[in-house]
Parts: C-alpha cells; structure tokens; sequence
C-alpha cells in the first residue's frame, strides 16, 4: 500500500530532457502529480537550434527503463538496429566487426529530439504531469525550499516553493551548481579537448543496419543511420592544433580536408561545408560529483549528477538506468507504507556512484578506441580472439562490450572484467596471426586464473547472469 502523504506530495522535476521526461511519467504512473520546468521552448510546437544531435544509440539498460513505462517496442518500432560497426578506410575499403556473436545482440539508433517529444507527450497524456516550458531555473534556496526561476516568456522572476525536487538539467545543472557550494558536497567536471559538427546525409547506398566509422587517428567521423533513411553524422575533432576546428576556418580548408580524408563521405553530402559552417561546434564534458541530494527534498539524475561523453553509447542508457533504480528503491520503500526520501536518495547515490563513475571512464577509453585503434592490425585480431573465446567458453568468457551494452550487470563490473580481458588477450596474441588458432587449451587456464574471480566477485551478490 501507498501512503496517502507519498500520493500527495508534488515533485518538482528541473528539465525535461530524456531523462526528465521518463521520470515524470514513471512517477505518474505511480499516482505521483509531477510539475516540469524546462527552460527550452516546446520542441513539439517549435523549431530548436539544430545541429547538436548525436542519435542515440539504446541499448539493455535503456530498453529495460522503457519497458517500466510500457514504451520499449514502440521505441523499437521508431529504431534502426546496428548490428556492427563499419569502418572506413581512407582509400574507401570497408571491414565490418560485429558487436556481438548472438545476432539478436545489437543496438538501436534512435533519434534523440523523436523520443524526447515521444516521452513528453505521453507523461502529459497521464493527466498526472505539468510542464512549464521556458522557466529557468537559477537558483535554489535549500533551506527554505523555493526555486528562484526566471519565466523567459515574460520577462519576470519568479519564486516557487517545492516539496522535492530532481534536478535533470544536464551536464550544465543549476541544481548541482546549488549543492556543490555546501560544504561536504564535490563536483570534479573536465571538458575534453574535442568537440564535434553535426554533419547529414539524406540519401546514400550506406549499409543501413551498422554505425559506420572513418577512424583517423586524431580525429574521426561517425555516421548512424536514421529512421527514414538518412544518416546522422558527426565529425570529432581538437579544438586546437594543426588539424583543429581553430585551423579549418575557410570553405577552402573544409573542403580540401573533407575530401582528403573522408571522400566517400564527403561525397554523399553535397553541401558539407555548408553545413561546417551553419552548424555550431558542440562540446563534450564529463562530471563526476557527491553527494547526488540534499536531505529528503533534492536529488540529482542523469547528466546532472554524471555526465559522460558520448563515445560509448551510454549516455542516455545509464540516465535511463538511473530511473530503474529510483523506480525499485521507491517501489521497495511504498512496500512498506512510508517513504523515508532522504535515506532513499542517500541508497540511490551510493548505489550508482561507483557505477556511473566507471562508465564515465569506459566512454573515454572507448574514445581512444574508436579513433586510434579500430583499424589498427593488432586491435584486430584482440576483438578476432575474443569473439571465439565468447563462442568456445559461453558464460565464462564475458566481455566488456558485451556487459556494458547488452546486459544491466553493475558498470563497475563490466570495467573490472575488462582490465581482466585485456590481461587474457595480451598473453593469448603473443605471436598469433590468425584467430581461429588460438590455443584454447591455455586460454581456459588463463580465464580460470583471471577472469573467472572477477566474475565470481559480482556473482555472489548478483542474480544469475545470463
């Protein structure tokens, strides 16, 4: 049974991104009335700046967050599946590696502005939540529990009081910047020295189900196809250096090294440099703070409490993954007919702390992955090796690929069973040049001695893996 306290309490939600937006209408669904501030205009009525949009890619933990709210296979039925990763050589030779060895283990491009529209409308649809559109947030008053908002449409500031409130106001919250000037609260954010271009291309004969990839060593592209056809592209490279948005600053110099180092690509966007220069230069940073609340009354979720770059495919899955938890916590806590908010925020954060803390690290090892490595030889035939070892030791041989993308096991996790991966492949490559001759004999020494005690570690206090 509720309480009939809990049914009444108003949550306060700031932003309604992805991550907002979900939580509103699970909260709804629980009989909670939720009220929305979001300081954009209603995307659904208006158009919004363009331009920084890297698609989604959802995977286990997303689609199992959606599935709370009943929205999973519609989200399904909007995605395009990518079954691998396609990457691009510069003379224009294709080579396409898998993402898993089950063909039923893949990823979903989705389209970040769709789905966000899609979980707005359908929290409003419950009847249970309210979204104030153009209301920024910025400040909070902790000990007197009011919001300190500016209504844009107006022009006036304006005070509003809250019984709890959750911050989801991104890598850039005002709420986190609230806590972090108590004392006993931290925030550790660094922006990597990479931004990146939104880049289009409408019509193309591009492998559909695939994220394709121009790896070049200091920067890369990435194109992730969209539900009509067209594909999403994104073009990462320094701020600053030799070959750096500071250095292609003329349609001359885009142009030239568009073609030079991406000219199947650049031939499917005719008016690219166009583009380079409409669209703006979007930048990537990773946060990392505690504690997440304040008392009963403030929390932080998704971005605001971790944001990470976007180099795994996590960043709206872990937010998503967020709300799992907070969904079972408070599930557990009406169980029992009494909603103890501080103590539930203070489990929610120790519980997810460690976890979003190793994602955040594996979004950039993945980066250096991405554009460094994976057209490299020796890179190669590491992945060549540890797709039979998946194949030829089934549930003693888990990658961190697989852990982290097609599975909800602790993040933590799947960074500790990498490290141990990495130690296997190592020894297992020495000399190897083809991977179907790996000795598996020793490979199984290797797993027992080092990958099985990681896992057995999590097992104990895990339901069974699948």
């Amino acid at each position: 049974m509720q309480s009939d306290k809990a049914k009444k309490e108003t949550i306060t939600i700031i932003g309604a991104g992805l991550v907002g937006s979900l939580l509103s209408l699970l909260l709804a669904k629980r009989g909670y009335k939720v009220r929305m501030l979001e300081r954009r205009v209603d995307m659904r009525k208006e158009a919004i700046s363009a331009g920084r949009s890297i698609n989604l890619a959802i995977s286990t933990r997303g689609l199992i967050a959606l599935a709370e709210v009943g929205m999973d296979d519609l989200v399904l039925q909007q995605a395009v599946p990518m079954l691998g990763r396609m990457m691009h050589a510069r003379d224009g030779a294709l080579t396409f590696q898998p993402y898993s060895k089950n063909p039923d283990e893949y990823i979903n491009s989705v389209s970040r502005a769709a789905l966000n529209k899609l979980l707005m409308t359908r929290a409003e649809a419950t009847g249970q939540v309210e979204i104030f559109f153009q209301t920024r947030v910025d400040g909070c008053d902790f000990a007197a529990k009011r919001l300190q908002c500016f209504d844009e449409s107006k022009g006036q500031s304006i005070e509003l009081p809250y019984e709890i409130t959750i911050g989801t106001d991104g890598s850039a919250s005002r709420v986190r910047d609230a806590l972090i000037k108590l004392p006993g609260y931290e925030s550790d954010s660094s922006r990597l020295d990479y931004g990146y271009k939104e880049l289009v291309i409408l019509e193309s004969n591009l492998e559909k189900n695939a994220l394709h990839i121009w790896p070049r060593g200091n920067y890369m592209l990435i194109a992730l196809p969209n539900f009509d056809g067209s594909f999403t592209c994104t073009l990462f490279l320094p701020f600053k250096g030799p070959v750096s948005f500071e250095s292609l600053d003329s349609q001359d110099a885009v142009r030239d090294f568009l073609q030079a180092e991406f000219a199947d690509a650049y031939a499917l966007i005719p008016d690219a440099v166009q583009q380079y220069f409409v669209n703006p230069t979007g930048h990537m940073d990773t946060v990392k703070c505690y504690p997440w609340h304040y008392a009963g009354d403030v929390l932080l979720l998704g971005d605001a409490a971790h944001a990470i770059v976007p180099f795994y495919g996590q960043g709206a899955n872990c937010g998503f993954e967020d709300i799992s938890v907070f969904e079972s916590m408070l599930s557990q806590a009406e169980a029992k007919g009494h909603i103890d908010w501080q103590k539930l925020f203070a489990d929610l954060g120790q519980e997810r702390k460690p976890n979003c803390d190793a994602i955040s690290d594996m979004a950039v090892d993945n980066f250096i992955e991405m554009r460094d490595k994976v057209g490299d030889a020796g890179f190669l035939l590491a992945k060549a090796v540890e797709k039979v070892l998946e194949r030829e030791f089934p549930g003693d041989y888990q990658s961190r690929y697989s852990l982290v993308t097609f599975s909800n096991r602790p993040y933590k996790m799947a960074q500790d069973v990498g490290a141990a991966c990495e130690r296997v492949l190592g020894q297992l490559c020495v000399g190897l040049d083809d991977p179907e001759r790996v000795d598996l004999a020793r490979a199984k020494v290797l797993i027992d001695q080092e990958l099985r005690p990681v896992i057995d570690r999590y097992r104990s206090s895990l339901t069974p893996l699948t």
